[in-house]
């Protein structure tokens, strides 16, 4: 098997992102890419073009291609599941899969694939390898820079404490000296200007100032009816200064001690919500005008069939960036489900929702609040609900099959998927019983992970498409009552809505051309348990 090149094109033959695995010119990869378009079907899912010299096996994603250029003499087989697994980064590393959001993510995307494919050849890589090993995420690497910027912190205090000696000792060393020319500049003046306040009085009876009757003493301590701070200045600084930095080297090494004496799994705890945050969280909104559809999804299902509880609660909101844009009106387009029940907000004008389906103030004249991108969830304009005793509109079923054998309790799971939405993020958390170590996994199809800590086995599949609307995995446990495994919770997310709710336009009130707006459509889980 020899792949030539990983590429993602749009259906006009414009190329996004290619990266070439062997020795080949510009000219002929530009080529073969651009030949393609010319020689790709319609109504296939995974499929492939052969001609006399190479073979095109490619995927169609949303309205893009992802494509593999390989010789004719490689493995049909072996290039369809390295073309999958790629098609799962893909998602990862882009969340839109348009031709922006995959030249912005263009870098991200070839060292992906690096990761995938070397020298032409596939490597034996999940996609949780592939994103472990381009974060390039070390607890070694983070230990050893905590232990390297205490040190650098503690040469800071060093030198500060030596520079503050220093000084100390040259305050010491001027007062020792002959200072007769001080007294000079203040004769009968009883005082000591600050310009000169630097320059000590001697007291050895030396100088103009000694004994001579124009009000000055012979010694400093005697001005105490006069300037009192200003001859003590040097020396009464000193002392805070060390005992500022005695304080901050205290509080850097004890911070440095705590960081030492934590487990290595609680710095990774530190550390992991940021990451998940920034993969995870949606970008906040650059549009004058977002609007977001998001539904919620309540399911209890029984464990012998059937559904006990199906809810689903959606919201539509709306968030406005600057408020020259809020005087507007909402044109929207509902699905052909008719167990949805909508709901406006009181302000809104529901006339004008029942007859146009359109979402506007009752008052036009006032406009919509406005907020800035960091504000959270919007001004809500619309909700719906729908519940259903129905089976067939569950989005995931799971099946779980305890057997006992001896001292051992074999599990076999398995998820069927409805053809109504594509599933991300699929997480099915599998209670344990109590267990020394982890459950032995003999057949998976994804992902697996124990938390040892909460005894639970979560199942992960990144996404569940048209190639893989079931999957099983079997593990092995010591003997367990049928109940521990229950109840098994679900937790996923979709593009795609039950309500299939559209912004299709936005009416600007005072005239003048639409403004730019943009919408986010995502189904989730709130509480999906199999009981």
């Amino acid at each position: 098997m020899v792949v030539l090149a990983a590429s993602i094109v749009s259906k006009s033959g414009k190329v996004l992102v290619s990266r070439q695995f062997v020795d080949m010119s510009r000219i002929r990869i530009e080529g073969l890419l651009a030949a393609f378009p010319k020689l790709v079907g319609t109504g296939k899912q995974h499929t492939y073009v052969e001609t006399e010299n190479v073979r095109y096996v490619y995927q169609p994603i949303e309205a893009l291609y992802l494509l593999l250029v390989t010789n004719k003499n490689s493995n049909i087989l072996e290039d369809l599941e390295t073309l999958r697994l790629l098609s799962k980064l893909v998602p990862e590393y882009s969340y839109s899969l348009d031709e922006e959001g995959i030249c912005k993510h263009a870098f991200e995307l070839i060292f992906a694939f690096d990761e995938v494919i070397s020298l032409g050849h596939k490597e034996n890589v999940t996609v949780a390898q592939v994103k472990q090993y381009c974060e390039m995420e070390s607890h070694e690497e983070k230990l050893h820079k905590l232990v390297l910027q205490s040190k650098i912190n503690e040469t800071k205090d060093v030198m500060k404490r030596k520079a503050s000696e220093i000084d100390k000792s040259k305050i010491e060393k001027n007062r020792g000296d002959k200072g007769g020319f001080g007294p000079l500049q203040s004769m009968g003046s009883g005082r000591i200007e600050n310009s000169f306040s630097d320059l000590s009085i001697s007291s050895s009876g030396t100088g103009f100032g000694s004994g001579s009757g124009f009000g000055l003493t012979t010694d400093v301590d005697s001005f105490s009816a006069k300037p009192k701070g200003r001859p003590t200045t040097s020396s009464a600084t000193a002392p805070p200064k060390g005992l500022g930095m005695k304080l901050g080297k205290s509080q850097r090494t004890n911070q440095f001690l705590e960081s030492l004496k934590a487990e290595g799994e609680v710095i990774l705890e530190d550390v992991q919500p940021k990451l998940s945050q920034s993969r995870g969280a949606a970008p906040p909104p650059t549009d004058p005008i977002t609007l977001t559809v998001e539904e919620k999804l309540n399911v209890t299902l029984k464990r012998d069939g059937g559904v006990s509880n199906f809810d689903v609660q959606g919201t539509l909101s709306l968030q406005i960036l600057n408020q020259e844009d809020g005087h507007i009106q909402v044109q929207v387009q509902t699905g052909d489900n008719q167990a949805v029940a909508f709901k406006t907000h009181p302000n809104m004008n529901k006339e004008l929702f029942s007859n146009d389906s359109i979402l506007g103030l009752k008052d036009p004249n006032r406009p919509f609040p406005t907020g800035q991108a960091s504000d959270a969830g919007g001004v809500g304009l619309l909700k719906w609900r729908m519940q259903s005793t129905d089976e067939s509109m569950v989005p995931l079923t799971i099946n779980c099959w305890p057997s006992s054998s001896g001292n051992e309790t074999y599990v076999s799971i398995e998820y069927e998927a409805s053809s109504m939405f594509d599933l991300r993020n699929v997480v099915i958390f599998v209670p344990l019983p109590a267990l020394r170590e982890a459950p032995s996994v003999r057949q998976i199809d994804g992902e697996w992970r124990y938390d040892s800590r909460n005894s639970i086995l979560e199942w992960s599949v990144l996404l569940i498409d048209n190639s893989n609307r079931s999957g099983s995995m079997e593990f092995v446990v010591p003997l367990a009552d049928s109940s521990a495994f229950f109840p098994i919770s679900v937790r996923f997310m979709a593009t795609d809505t039950f309500s299939d709710l559209k912004v299709t336009n936005i009416i600007p009130l005072k005239g003048g051309n639409p403004p730019k707006f943009a919408q986010r459509t995502q189904l989730i889980t709130d509480n999906y348990q199999v009981v």
